[in-house]
């Protein structure tokens, strides 16, 4: 029924901009303090939830039947609080590892533990957002509609529109991170790109000094192998995607940025150290 009803409303939404809207049943969804519940973005719930669980449909056969998933660790997100928690991850496409993280989130939340085999999106978190840069989820029409199930868009500072830049943080950015994570947990790439062993930005750093969150670094693989860069379209068949939900890492939030990000660069396997170790294994071969 909520998918009929968003469709419906949808709808509703187009013939209202044209002036043809049929203002008695539209009264009485609006009405319905359940459905027109917003987040604290202003996103409707109800629609929010409906766009997941499209995704998840369409995202469903490339992680279980066109490819394999190894997840390990999720049952960790059991046993974490509702509010305040940062997923720091390293990052291989734009969607793909988003998409994959939100169902195992989701699948393990009810249940599932390191299984995605359960669409747990039918039944997905609200409060659950990710951070994206500006730039790509307002790059079109299907980014944006993604944006809507959980993005906190924010202005990368050393890039934009291709081209290198500097140019200071928005506080702006900052605040929604700290509201995304007073409502729920966020998801964050360190890194900022999709490039393998690039630093990592002190943002995220001062984010975890200044709201202290309980901070559980994932490691992704094989998603660069599986899809395009965009994460949109499949390369290989019968990739193997890895995500390995790590032991929260234990933080002195008195530690200067330095420290913290070091290690969150380690948690998510991203230091030099960690390329060191690649480089050596290639050698070898």
């Amino acid at each position: 029924m909520s998918y009929y009803f968003s469709i419906y409303y949808l709808r509703q939404l187009t013939y209202e901009k044209t002036g043809l809207i049929d203002w008695h049943i539209l009264q009485h969804y609006r009405s319905s303090e359940t459905e027109m519940k917003r987040d604290i973005f202003g996103r409707l719930i109800f629609l929010k939830k409906n766009f997941t669980r499209c995704f998840g449909i369409a995202s469903y056969p490339r992680f279980n039947w066109k490819n394999k998933t190894d997840i390990q660790g999720s049952v960790r997100l059991t046993e974490l609080p509702l509010k305040n928690v940062l997923l720091v991850s390293n990052h291989q496409t734009y969607f793909a590892d988003v998409a994959l993280m939100v169902l195992a989130i989701n699948s393990a939340h009810h249940g599932r533990i390191d299984n995605v085999r359960y669409p747990g999106f039918f039944r997905p978190r609200h409060n659950l957002y990710f951070v994206a840069a500006d730039e790509t989820v307002n790059a079109g029409l299907l980014t944006k509609v993604m944006a809507y199930c959980g993005a906190v868009s924010v202005k990368r500072t050393w890039r934009a529109d291709g081209e290198d830049v500097k140019r200071k943080v928005d506080p702006k950015d900052q605040g929604n991170i700290a509201k995304a994570l007073a409502d729920g947990w966020v998801i964050s790439f360190p890194q900022g790109t999709t490039k393998p062993f690039m630093p990592g930005r002190k943002g995220t750093a001062y984010m975890i000094k200044e709201h202290k969150p309980i901070v559980i670094p994932v490691v992704i693989n094989g998603f660069r192998r599986a899809f395009d860069k965009k994460g949109l379209f499949i390369k290989k068949k019968g990739t193997t995607l890895s995500m390995w939900f790590k032991p929260a890492l234990k933080i002195n939030y008195d530690s200067p940025v330095e420290e913290i990000l070091e290690q969150v660069m380690d948690g998510i396997e991203q230091s030099e150290k960690f390329n060191l170790v690649v480089e050596t294994t290639e050698s070898e071969k």
